[in-house]
């Protein structure tokens, strides 16, 4: 069998179209794909020779653009040590490098730290850590999720049931996953004054449930595939003292809002509140491999491991893998010495203005910035491939989704490619 070549010809592409499955698309009538032959700073290379600037950041993870050195040579260093080993049993300097900064970073009480391979298995390990909890402590019918509307969460079983049924993509498995309580998304938004009756529904049904409910899971601040909705710090804020009020533990998914997205290094800052169990993942290694990772609280890691399994029950093959372990160390050291914030803020400030013309389209609903996320609201949902081979046409790499059309681009991204962004965004939704 021929080795894989620089070059991608017809033939690959027919192939790719007949038996290549690509997420969220049919194999009966395939959307258009462009294949890729290079990807560097924030634009890729089309097979083609065109290059695109990219706004999606590889789906929020590649915040340091593409092929940073600094990301390249810790990848060479690492690989020419060892590729992986298995976790069982054995360690090494990039797990307990990464775990390490982990713990000093992350909201104050959360110490443990549970590797493992995505953003979908970190709420799958949140679930279990949560249900193995209460089970451990002899209550073992507090076996049910709380959750607002508007969420997204990931792919897997557990997870599923805690997306939104509608926005969540996933109300064919009804029947089939676990059933979650449900309450409506906050309303209040980012800036909004806070109304007391945005809680009410939550603490009701909290109340009402609150025997049977292991854990209330929800994305700070920023809900994200569920919607790309921008909700109010404080009502994450009363939140936190409905959990603790009723027993309840409090699962905060930073998978898409971790490492400055929302401008500060996590979103539960911005509520000033620590959650029982954090999951972590995307931008953790820079885009460069998939990695992600769970962390709870001494209490309640030696809650789990005191009751009757006398473990934590999950250990993934490829957990702690080395390789991504010893890129997501330079992916955070190499924030943290960056000018994160100030980039941050000024993508917040540049997408906010080149979006701004939008709102006055009558196809627009709503346009929102926070951090480095802009999102326009379509009143209604658009061909989706027709939307992206016209934004394609206009040199640029957005992926809408239903009524939305974002960005989420690379922290390194100059503002003359945030400018060509938006410019391309609001050509294409005018035309």
């Amino acid at each position: 069998m021929k080795g894989i070549t620089a070059g991608i010809t017809a033939a690959d592409i027919v192939f790719d179209r007949e038996h290549v499955w690509h997420p969220y698309s049919s194999m009966v009538s395939p959307p258009p794909v462009w294949p890729v032959s290079g990807a560097v700073g924030c634009r890729i290379t089309l097979a083609d020779g065109r290059e695109l600037v990219d706004g999606m950041a590889s789906w929020w993870s590649a915040i340091h653009g593409y092929g940073h050195p600094r990301l390249n040579a810790a990848a060479h260093e690492q690989i020419d040590r060892f590729s992986h080993v298995m976790f069982g049993g054995l360690t090494h300097e990039s797990a307990i490098g990464l775990c390490r900064r982990l713990v000093s970073l992350t909201p104050g009480g959360l110490d443990r730290v549970f590797l493992c391979d995505s953003g979908s298995v970190a709420v799958e390990v949140a679930i279990k850590m949560a249900l193995q909890y209460h089970h451990a402590r002899g209550r073992s019918e507090k076996h049910r999720l709380v959750t607002i509307r508007n969420g997204y969460h990931g792919d897997t079983f557990a997870a599923m049931s805690v997306c939104d049924p509608v926005t969540g993509m996933h109300g064919i498995f009804k029947g089939v996953l676990s059933e979650q309580l449900f309450v409506p998304a906050p309303q209040v938004t980012f800036d909004g004054e806070f109304d007391e009756a945005d809680i009410a529904p939550l603490a009701a049904l909290i109340e009402q449930h609150c025997h049977e409910l292991a854990a209330l899971i929800l994305e700070p601040v920023v809900q994200g595939a569920g919607g790309m909705r921008f909700y109010s710090p404080a009502y994450l804020a009363r939140a936190r003292d409905l959990c603790d009020r009723y027993d309840i533990l409090l699962i905060a998914d930073e998978i898409a809002t971790g490492f400055g997205r929302t401008g500060r290094l996590f979103a539960c800052e911005h509520a000033k509140v620590s959650p029982d169990i954090l999951c972590l993942g995307k931008a953790m290694t820079g885009g460069y491999l998939s990695l992600a990772a769970t962390l709870t609280t001494a209490g309640i890691a030696e809650t789990i491991c005191s009751g009757a399994a006398g473990c934590f029950m999950h250990g993934p093959t490829f957990m702690g893998n080395p390789l991504a372990c010893r890129i997501a160390c330079e992916s955070i050291d190499l924030l943290l010495e960056s000018d994160w914030k100030r980039r941050v803020a000024a993508i917040e400030t540049r997408t906010g203005q080149g979006l701004a013309p939008c709102a006055d389209l009558e196809t627009v609903k709503d346009v929102r910035v926070l951090g480095g996320i802009g999102v326009v609201e379509l009143r209604e949902a658009p061909d989706g491939g027709v939307l992206q081979e016209m934004l394609v046409a206009e040199g640029v790499w957005v992926r809408p989704f239903g009524r939305l059309v974002y960005i989420m681009p690379a922290y390194t991204i100059s503002d003359a490619e945030v400018d060509c962004l938006t410019a391309a965004i609001f050509n294409v939704l005018s035309s």
